[in-house]
């Protein structure tokens, strides 16, 4: 997509300047967790320049029955998968006994391939007692970072940290009550869409999101 005021050349580009201001939080020992697949090129700048190891987080909808596109909650990866469901929907939806658990079911199998496609047999990173950077190429409704937010707070991080290039004001306003800290380059009004904000903004391929992934691990090794 190419858009002829963008703030930012690509999303490496965003992450070299996204890592300029989180390192400037002076953050002790942290994870760099990113949401596949645009996020990963983003958050690998920021894990290189704080020499930080750098994972996923992977969020699976859990859909309502019959309506898979709309949301009662999520269910976000790692060491223990934590399941945060949106109190308003299971209101107004009043899902079936079992529903919730088979739904689960379902999206842990798929978070599960999804991991092994990228990692291999590597295990999530506990986030427990750790200060932890949550990194995307950008934000719009907000909707899949507040649960990835809230299943960090319940895995035990003692610390998040929400890192986006762009977003629009009124979202980052309710994600700065759901984090700890939170960086966010630009805010512009009207905000449009992520895209429109970069003049390169081509999706990011499986392949590239493993490559990716293998080049922070190299550079923290050098480190």
């Amino acid at each position: 997509m190419f858009a002829t005021s963008a703030l930012f050349t690509d999303r490496r580009e965003a992450g070299r300047r996204l890592a300029k201001a989180v390192a400037g939080l002076g953050l002790s020992d942290p994870i760099v967790l990113a949401l596949p697949r645009g996020g990963v090129p983003v958050a690998l700048e920021v894990a290189l320049a704080l020499r930080a190891p750098l994972d996923l987080l992977l969020v699976r909808k859990l859909g309502a029955p019959g309506h898979e596109e709309y949301g009662i909650g999520g269910l976000v990866d790692g060491a223990h998968p934590q399941i945060v469901l949106n109190d308003e929907a299971m209101a107004i939806i009043k899902p079936p006994p079992g529903y919730v658990e088979a739904e689960t079911q379902r999206q842990l199998i798929e978070l599960e391939r999804r991991r092994k496609a990228y990692l291999g047999s590597r295990q999530a990173l506990p986030v427990k007692g750790e200060i932890v950077v949550i990194v995307d190429d950008g934000i719009a409704t907000g909707s899949t970072i507040t649960v990835a937010l809230r299943a960090l707070r319940k895995a035990g991080a003692a610390r998040v940290v929400l890192a986006v290039p762009v977003a629009p004001p009124d979202t980052m306003d309710r994600l700065r009550e759901e984090a700890d800290g939170v960086v966010c380059l630009a805010t512009p009004e009207p905000f449009g869409s992520v895209g429109q904000h970069y003049v390169s903004f081509g999706q990011t391929s499986d392949q590239e999101v493993v490559d990716l992934l293998a080049a922070a691990a190299a550079g923290r090794h050098a480190g």
